[in-house]
């Protein structure tokens, strides 16, 4: 067999073989892999590697089909059946009621009746059940001293004063009712002999809590040793004695309450009175002792705005 005849039979006999491999979708090099690319998947199914549905021939063909990628929208829920909204009924407007002038605003004996340097009383004013505290109380009480003091406030004093006394001390009463006559004569003493400090240590007639017939002045015999000078019956070492101390710890627990603290005087308009308490019932009184207020404050917090005469 000559030479050339060889190479003719091996020349017709590859021809043969590489479209047996592209009739089976097989690579002519006989690797599996695709004459288009490493890496692409085989032709097995006539898919051309670009996924197409095409064979390398250009001839249609049937996908095969995949399962459709799972879906990022969730599955529709059932819309929750809607709450009816509510039917308001309108809100009247109740009418104002017309507050009376001050002139015609008499105080009614409250117990809570604002008095200040700003808010006072009518010169007429008077408590309707004053009584007598010289027939309830002895005279090394009262000192002789003609006091009156509403009805609703004695039995407590009288109350406190005998638990003093029990106690071992030596408890005075030097003040009680003060009309608005006696608290002009008051004002006016004090007036001509301190002008520069009577604002603040005495009220002028109208705007004193003597008036409304519930506060008390006490006193005590150790203030003069104490002050050194004889005879001194007001003065702020009142809470230095033994009957100040006692008061200032337990006179709430009868219904009074300190009206001018030391810690309250930009409230209250006057210098601290330790010796000057109003009855005010336990509870308040109680109320205002654990929260540290004075009446004044307290009373100006609850949104009321009393008259100015």
């Amino acid at each position: 067999m000559s030479f050339r005849f060889l190479l003719l039979v091996l020349g017709i006999w590859a021809l043969a073989g590489c479209q047996l491999s592209m009739a089976n979708g097989q690579s002519p090099m006989g690797n599996g892999q695709s004459p288009m690319a490493t890496g692409q998947p085989a032709m097995a199914n006539g898919q051309s590697p670009m996924g197409n549905g095409q064979s390398p021939m250009g001839s249609p063909q049937s996908p095969t089909p995949f399962p459709p990628p799972p879906s990022s929208t969730p599955p529709p829920t059932t819309a929750p059946t809607p709450t009816p909204t509510p039917t308001l009924t309108p809100t009247l407007t109740p009418t104002p009621t017309a507050v009376p002038a001050c002139a015609q605003r008499v105080p009614d004996d409250n117990l809570l009746t604002l008095v200040t340097h700003t808010y006072g009383l009518s010169r007429d004013y008077a408590p309707a059940d004053l009584v007598n505290i010289n027939d309830f109380l002895p005279y090394r009480v009262t000192q002789g001293y003609p006091l009156q003091l509403r009805q609703v406030a004695l039995a407590p004093l009288v109350e406190m004063i005998n638990d003093m006394e029990a106690a071992g001390l030596h408890p005075l009463v030097l003040s009680g009712y003060r009309s608005y006559s006696a608290q002009a004569i008051a004002w006016t003493k004090w007036n001509e002999s301190h002008p520069d400090s009577a604002a603040i240590v005495s009220a002028r007639p109208g705007h004193s809590e003597h008036q409304l017939g519930t506060a008390v002045d006490f006193g005590s015999p150790e203030l003069p040793e104490i002050v050194g000078e004889e005879g001194i019956e007001f003065h702020t070492y009142f809470y230095r004695t033994s009957e100040g101390k006692w008061l200032r710890e337990n006179a709430h627990r009868y219904g009074f309450t300190l009206s001018y603290p030391r810690e309250a005087f930009e409230i209250t308009g006057f210098y601290y009175e330790p010796w000057h308490f109003r009855y005010v019932g336990i509870e308040l009184a109680t109320e205002l002792y654990e929260s540290g207020l004075s009446f004044i404050e307290w009373k100006l917090a609850q949104g009321e705005v009393p008259c100015i005469p």
